[in-house]
C-alpha cells in the first residue's frame, strides 16, 4: 500500500455527494494530503426569477463551510424566506421551490458576476473565498447544460420541477441535457483527473448527479486515460436508495436498483468502462464475487453516512481500495 499523501479528485452532486465530501476532507486532513478537487454536477442548474441557481454546487459549498441546513438537507441553516414570499405574492418564480433569503444572496452574487463576464468556474472560485473549505470546487463545465426530464407521455420539464414539485412521481422516459454534446470540461477538470492519484465517484445519484458529469465530452476519455485508480462508492444499500429518488431514475434508464447493477452501469475500466474498484455496503457483500467476474474489484464496508466520522471512515475505505 502506498504511503504518500494522494491527490484526490471527487465527482459529486447532491446531498450524498456533499456529505461524502466532508468525510473525504477529514480523511485527507489526517493524512496531511493535498486538498481534494471536487468536480461538481451542474446539470440541475437553472434560471429562476432572473437569477442563476447551482443547487449541487451550493450544497457542496454550504456543507464544506459548515453553514448548511442539515435538517432539510439543502440551503442555509437558520434561513428566512421573506423575499421568496414576496416573489410569490407577485406571482413570480415557482411557489413550490423554496428560495431562502441567505441563499438568494448567493444567487444574486453569482448572477451579478456572471453578468459582469465571469465564467461559472471563476464565480465558484470567488464564492469559495468566503470560507476555508479545505477543498477546491470546479464545475463540470462552464456551459449551460440544464437537465430536462421527458415523461412517458411526451411532456418535458426542467429536472427541478420534476424532482422538487412532483417528487419524481411522474414516470420519466429519459433525461436529456440540451447542448451537452457540444459542451467542454471546465478549465482544470481534465488536468485534475490526469494528475490525480485517486479519482472517486461519490455515492451520488448515478443518473442525474454523476451522469451529467460523465456526459460532458472529454470527461470519460480523461477517466479512462488517467493513471489514477478510479474508485466508486455505491449509493444503493441493500437494494434501496438511502435518500432521494435515484431508484426512479435508474429504472428509467433500465438499470436495477442494486449496488451490483450500478457498478456494472459504470463498468470496469479494463473492459472499456470507468471503475477499478467499488465499495458496497455490508448488506451487499454477496455481490463482491459477482463484480469480480465483471472485472471490478469490490469491497464490502459500512456505507451509511450517519455522521461525520462514518463519512470519513468510508473515505478511508475508498483510499484503501485505491492502495493508499
Amino acid at each position: 500500500m502506498a504511503t504518500s499523501a494522494p491527490r484526490v479528485v471527487l465527482l459529486a452532486g447532491g446531498v450524498g455527494g456533499s456529505r461524502f465530501a466532508l468525510g473525504l476532507r477529514d480523511a485527507l486532513e489526517r493524512r496531511d494530503a493535498p486538498q481534494a478537487t471536487i468536480i461538481a454536477n451542474t446539470g440541475d442548474d437553472l434560471w429562476l426569477s432572473g437569477v442563476r441557481l447551482q443547487p449541487d454546487v451550493d450544497s457542496m459549498l454550504y456543507a464544506l463551510a459548515g453553514v448548511n441546513d442539515t435538517v432539510r438537507g439543502w440551503g442555509r441553516a437558520g434561513d428566512s424566506e421573506r423575499v421568496g414570499e414576496e416573489l410569490q405574492a407577485w406571482g413570480a418564480g415557482w411557489p413550490w421551490f423554496t428560495l431562502g433569503d441567505l441563499d438568494l444572496g448567493t444567487h444574486l452574487a453569482r448572477t451579478g458576476w456572471l453578468r459582469d463576464g465571469l465564467t461559472p468556474t471563476q464565480v465558484i472560485e470567488r464564492l469559495s473565498r468566503r470560507w476555508p473549505l479545505g477543498v477546491s470546487i470546479l464545475p463540470m463545465t462552464d456551459d449551460e447544460v440544464d437537465t430536462h426530464v421527458v415523461l412517458t407521455d411526451g411532456t418535458r420539464m426542467h429536472f427541478q420541477e420534476w424532482w422538487t414539485r412532483h417528487r419524481a412521481a411522474l414516470p420519466p422516459a429519459e433525461f436529456v441535457s440540451p447542448g451537452i454534446a457540444s459542451a467542454t470540461p471546465a478549465p482544470g477538470v481534465a488536468e485534475a483527473i490526469s494528475s490525480a492519484d485517486v479519482v472517486m465517484f461519490a455515492p451520488s445519484n448515478p443518473v442525474v448527479s454523476i451522469g451529467p458529469i460523465l456526459a460532458v465530452p472529454g470527461v470519460r476519455d480523461a477517466l479512462r486515460a488517467t493513471g489514477a485508480r478510479v474508485v466508486g462508492i455505491s449509493p444503493i444499500i441493500g437494494g434501496r436508495v438511502v435518500r432521494g429518488m435515484a431508484d426512479v431514475c435508474l429504472t428509467a434508464i433500465g438499470v436495477e436498483t442494486s449496488a451490483v447493477a450500478v457498478a456494472r452501469h459504470y463498468g470496469a475500466r479494463d473492459r472499456g468502462g470507468l471503475l477499478d474498484a467499488w465499495l458496497v455496503a455490508e448488506d451487499d457483500a454477496a455481490g463482491v464475487a459477482e463484480l469480480a467476474q465483471s472485472g471490478i474489484g469490490a469491497s464490502a464496508v459500512p456505507l451509511l453516512m450517519s455522521d461525520a466520522a462514518a463519512s470519513a471512515a468510508i473515505a478511508d475505505a475508498a483510499l484503501a481500495a485505491a492502495g493508499f
